[in-house]
C-alpha cells in the first residue's frame, strides 16, 4: 500500500514468559530512536485484526492499564445521527435505509453498502474524513493530558482508510477463523455470513499481520488476552 513504511520484522526477546502467544514481533523503520527521548512520547498505537479477533476488547485491557482509548466505530454511530450526514447518506443510498422515526437502520445500511464496490467506497467518503477528523482531534485532547500513556486507536479499517501513518505503533490480533465465526455468530443470525461479506472489501488479514509490530494471540481466555496486553503495555511504556 503506497505509503506505508515497509516492515522488517525481529523477534523481540520475550518479556513473559508464560503468555501463550508464538511471539511478539518488532518493525524497525528507517533510523533508530535513541529509547531515551521516547519515554516522554505518548504513543498512539493501533490496532489490525479481524472481524470477530478481539479489537475492542484489547483495547479495553489497554484502557484498564490507564491508557486512553479512541473508539473509531462508536465515533461512525454517533455521526449515523448528525442530520447532515444523515442527509448525505440518504441521498447516496435512499429512503430504505431509513426507519420510521426517521433514524438509520444499520441493517439496512450495512446490507446496502456490502452489495458493492461502489458503494463501499461512497459511504467510506461521507465517513471516513469525518471520523479522520474527530480522531485526530481526540488524539490531540489526550496528548495535553499530564500522563504519557499511549494512545489506543480501535478502528476496524485502520489499514484501508490510509491511517496507519499516524500511528507509532501497530498491534495485530491473531486469531482462528473458527473462532471469529463464533463470535459473530453469537451476535445473532447471518452475522457469520456479514462477517465474510465485510471481509471481502477489507484488506487481507495476511497483509496486516506484516504491518504489525507486536502479534497477540487471542484463542483462549481474557486472562491470557491480559497477560499479554500488559506485556507489550509494559514495553511500550519503557
Amino acid at each position: 500500500m503506497e505509503g506505508i513504511v515497509p516492515v522488517v520484522p525481529f523477534l523481540l526477546l520475550h518479556p513473559c514468559p508464560n503468555i501463550p502467544c508464538r511471539h511478539l514481533t518488532l518493525r524497525h523503520d528507517d533510523g533508530r530512536v535513541d529509547p531515551t527521548s521516547m519515554k516522554k512520547k505518548k504513543l498512539i498505537v493501533g490496532i489490525l485484526g479481524g472481524i470477530g479477533s478481539g479489537k475492542s476488547t484489547v483495547a479495553a485491557e489497554f484502557a484498564k492499564l490507564g491508557c486512553a482509548v479512541i473508539d473509531a466505530d462508536k465515533i461512525a454511530h454517533e455521526l449515523l445521527l448528525d442530520e447532515d450526514v444523515k442527509r448525505q447518506l440518504i441521498d447516496a443510498f435512499g429512503e430504505g435505509i431509513t426507519e420510521k422515526n426517521g433514524l438509520i437502520n444499520h441493517a439496512e445500511l450495512a446490507d446496502t453498502i456490502f452489495g458493492s464496490d461502489e458503494n463501499v467506497a461512497r459511504i467510506n467518503d461521507i465517513i471516513h474524513p469525518l471520523v479522520f477528523d474527530r480522531t485526530n482531534k481526540l488524539i490531540e485532547q489526550y496528548k495535553r493530558q499530564e500522563k504519557a500513556q499511549p494512545i489506543i486507536v480501535d478502528a476496524p479499517l485502520l489499514v484501508e482508510a490510509g491511517w496507519v501513518q499516524m500511528c507509532d505503533k501497530l498491534i495485530f490480533i491473531e486469531c482462528d477463523p473458527e473462532i471469529r465465526a463464533q463470535r459473530a455468530e453469537k451476535k445473532g443470525p447471518g452475522s457469520e455470513k456479514q462477517l465474510k461479506k465485510r471481509e471481502k472489501f477489507q484488506i487481507s488479514l495476511d497483509t496486516k499481520v506484516k504491518l504489525a509490530h507486536y502479534t497477540i494471540c487471542n484463542n483462549s481466555g481474557l486472562s491470557a488476552l491480559g497477560d499479554q496486553v500488559a506485556c507489550i503495555f509494559s514495553t511500550l511504556t519503557r
